[in-house]
């Protein structure tokens, strides 16, 4: 009898009567169940796929192809994925910054020339003392030591030393070579 019992209890999807056969309840709760099961099994099958590419999953497949040193792609986010253009729209932002920042200090520096000792050259330059940038920038953003950086690796401006630190380095003499 046990048998049976578990039987008639244990019912497979072909064995449920169709809903028209039910009550208006009875029916929305069986086709509401078979619908988050089929949704709860879709985003099952997508994880498992996305898992199979993703190089950090414990689930080693050799399928995932990882990029090494030396590789153009090594340290770059895929062609065409958000990440992707989420960096190409930091570093247009960044680039507008360190353009804006080059006409700040055209606009409040002082002509000088590269070589410094105050005869004139061909080699004409800008240059203004961080205090007075410092003040005049700050309503503008509040990461000029940033935008400053990044300009001296781009070869815009030069300054002394590695950073600049308000008060300590308000005399630092910042050059626009461009």
């Amino acid at each position: 009898m046990g048998t049976n019992s578990q039987s008639s209890i244990m019912e497979t999807e072909d064995d449920i009567p169709d809903p028209a056969q039910f009550s208006d309840d009875t029916a929305a709760c069986i086709v509401s169940v078979k619908g988050l099961k089929e949704n709860w099994q879709k985003w099952s099958d997508e994880h498992r796929e996305y898992q199979k590419h993703n190089p950090f999953s414990q689930d080693t497949r050799p399928s995932v192809v990882v990029p090494q040193r030396g590789q153009d792609d090594y340290g770059r986010p895929l062609q065409g994925s958000v990440t992707e253009q989420r960096g190409k729209d930091a570093h247009t932002h960044v680039s507008r910054e360190v353009e804006e920042l080059c006409e700040v200090i055209r606009n409040i520096g002082q002509p000088g020339d590269k070589d410094g000792d105050g005869r004139s050259s061909d080699g004409r330059v800008i240059t203004v003392e961080f205090g007075k940038l410092f003040e005049h920038y700050v309503t503008i953003s509040n990461k000029l030591v940033g935008i400053l950086l990044r300009a001296r690796k781009q070869g815009l401006v030069d300054f002394e030393g590695e950073m600049l630190w308000q008060g300590k380095d308000d005399h630092a003499v910042i050059t626009l070579l461009q």
